[in-house]
């Protein structure tokens, strides 16, 4: 007797139901033998109607048809541990958990069938969203100093009528920037109208913008509104501002002091009151020290100045933007992906970005397209990425756990070894950042540390 007073048998079957995660046993045939309390409750799958059935019938996941786990245990007669998958459960909702398989003896050590145990993750999952909810403006998400500096500032200006001025290199967002002014200004009911100025010929641009009458020109048949008409009562985004000639520069500034312009062919004047953001990848600044751009023009258009950083200084929203991108890319898509490999977000954080946050949007949805299992790895990411990182480890033979190592410690170090902050910035646990640092050999700043 044991367990005050119940026979051993009974007090296995109490054990077996006290596990707070699911388990059952299967025999040789794939029919399920056992199945506890943790496991109905589960998979919505009552202990009786489980019994005897096959597995896949009772415990239907992502990877039954592709990549049984229990299947991989018994074939390879050795354990499999914490493997994510996506289980659909008796009323067809899809939920994330985490899976365990392992060969199941007799007592002579024969193969008789197998165990799996399964964990729950949709509260982990809830709990990590709220853990790392995401501080946002508009559609874009960050929790570097820099930009939360600007969505507070934004707050401020976007109610106004100001002209605004967007300084950042090429793929930092300006656009996405451009459009939250817009979207929380007065004039949010009006049209949204970008021109990237550096894309359009010089012969085209003054056209494109302000219009023209019918006979202006040669082919000009009849009258074409330009991008300032179009976005009365609106925004006029005006990209790449810095590559416009300067006989067109004169023109803007009569708009910006007057709020009038004169179409290709006409003599009347027009009227506009759409609200201007320009923006410039260059510094406009050295333009007006080169006499490149006209200095009063400038000092018209910044009147309220945001320069956004490049993401090789906000390293730290990678992470972030990573399952930002994923969870769009997960919408609408047959497979669905839980994630990174720990490899493949250091691999990540240690690469410079030169295209910032486009590129980074891009690397993600070209290893989406090529990964067919749950989680991205490092074969997954585009092969300029990877020789990027090599070439900062060009005279080392290096191993995915150096590249791993790296990336900690340039996390450490960016985030004043503070491992709370560094454990979420890499999606890892703190006890699990300590382990590696141990096993790294990584020395701490012990004068510095905060945790």
């Amino acid at each position: 007797m044991n367990l005050q007073g119940h026979s051993i048998e009974e007090s296995c079957h109490i054990i077996f139901d006290s596990i707070e995660e699911g388990v059952f046993t299967v025999d040789l045939g794939w029919r399920i033998t056992s199945f506890n309390r943790a496991a109905e409750k589960i998979t919505g799958v009552s202990r009786k109607e489980a019994i005897g059935r096959r597995c896949q019938e009772v415990f239907s996941t992502n990877v039954c048809k592709t990549g049984c786990v229990l299947r991989k245990a018994l074939k390879n007669n050795k354990p499999v541990f914490n493997v994510p998958v996506y289980m659909i459960r008796s009323d067809t909702k899809q939920i994330p958990i985490s899976v365990n398989a392992t060969v199941l003896r007799d007592r002579k050590g024969r193969m008789i069938g197998g165990v799996e145990t399964f964990r729950d993750l949709s509260d982990l999952a809830k709990l990590h969203k709220s853990f790392h909810k995401r501080p946002f403006f508009e559609n874009m998400v960050s929790k570097n100093q820099k930009m939360l500096e600007i969505f507070s500032t934004l707050m401020l200006i976007a109610d106004s009528d100001c002209t605004v001025l967007i300084e950042g290199e090429t793929g930092t967002g300006k656009e996405l920037l451009a459009r939250a002014v817009h979207n929380n200004s007065p004039k949010k009911n009006g049209s949204f109208v970008p021109v990237n100025c550096g894309a359009l010929p010089d012969t085209l641009i003054e056209s494109e913008l302000f219009g023209y009458k019918a006979g202006a020109f040669t082919d000009a048949k009849r009258d074409k509104p330009g991008r300032f008409e179009r976005a009365q009562n609106g925004t006029i985004f005006l990209d790449e501002i810095g590559d416009i000639r300067q006989a067109l520069q004169v023109r803007l500034l009569r708009v910006l002091e007057d709020g009038v312009y004169e179409p290709l062919g006409s003599v009347k004047p027009a009227k506009t009151n759409a609200r201007i953001v320009a923006a410039t990848h260059c510094s406009l600044d050295k333009l007006v020290e080169e006499k490149k751009f006209r200095e009063d023009l400038y000092f018209r258009i910044n009147v309220m100045k945001l320069t956004l950083p490049k993401l090789a200084e906000r390293k730290e929203d990678i992470p972030l933007l990573v399952d930002h991108f994923v969870e769009r890319f997960n919408r609408g898509k047959k497979n669905k992906i839980l994630g990174l490999t720990q490899e493949a977000l250091a691999a990540l954080i240690l690469y410079d970005w030169p295209g910032n946050i486009r590129e980074l949007e891009n690397a993600v949805e070209h290893a989406f397209i090529l990964c067919k299992e749950e989680l991205i790895g490092l074969r997954h990411l585009p092969d300029k990425l990877l020789t990027g990182i090599n070439a900062i480890f060009a005279n080392k033979s290096t191993t995915l756990k150096e590249i791993e190592k790296n990336a900690i410690l340039q996390t450490l170090q960016r985030n004043n070894w503070k491992k709370a902050v560094t454990a979420r910035e890499l999606g890892i646990n703190k006890n699990t950042l300590r382990r590696k640092i141990v096993r790294y050999g990584i020395e701490e700043n012990l004068s510095r540390e905060k945790v």
